[in-house]
């Protein structure tokens, strides 16, 4: 009789130590998905700089754009929590439209191989962050809903685990975008 409780303890305890493991497991793969957005956050504010300079050689009144986008940079640079990036990257995008729009206005600046291929970048940059926001929020969603499902609940709760944050878009973000030709 003994030896059975001996063997149900033991298999409580181990599938105690299953789910603890698997919401931590998704824990860090939520980790690693928010260093990700990072490592391609960074490449963005690597390219600007570049970009930049491109751009003022052939639009030099255009300064006060050029300081936004500098200004919003050191912004992305300096955030800290997930929806300070969302926010800091959100106001970037907006200001990385208005150098694209100078572009349409400066026909030799859209003709220079160096802005095109600028230009090539921050659109490869940009679908590399879409790409590691859609990652980040599939593992926040997993690590999420371990959280909420039965039995993980009661584990959860024992060991105080958090829900996580989601990298969201903002309204600006969600607007209709209008091409004209």
């Amino acid at each position: 009789m003994n030896i059975w409780i001996i063997i149900a303890l033991i298999a409580v305890a181990a599938f105690i130590w299953f789910l603890y493991n698997s919401i931590i497991v998704a824990k860090l793969r939520i980790s690693e998905a928010l260093s990700q957005i990072d490592v391609q956050l960074k490449r963005r504010t690597d390219l600007i700089p570049n970009l930049v300079e491109t751009v003022k050689g052939y639009a030099k009144h255009e300064k006060d754009l050029f300081e936004k986008v500098t200004k919003e940079r050191a912004s992305l640079v300096s955030a800290k929590s997930p929806a300070q990036k969302a926010e800091a990257n959100n106001m970037l995008s907006e200001t990385l439209k208005s150098i694209f729009a100078v572009a349409e206005a400066y026909p030799d600046l859209k003709a220079s191989q160096n802005f095109l291929e600028l230009q090539e970048e921050i659109s490869d940059t940009e679908n590399k962050i879409a790409y590691a926001r859609q990652f980040y929020n599939s593992n926040v969603l997993d690590y999420n809903t371990k959280l909420k499902v039965f039995p993980n609940v009661f584990i959860a709760g024992l060991f105080n685990f958090k829900e996580a944050e989601f990298f969201a878009a903002s309204d600006e973000e969600k607007k209709e975008v209008k091409v004209k030709f």
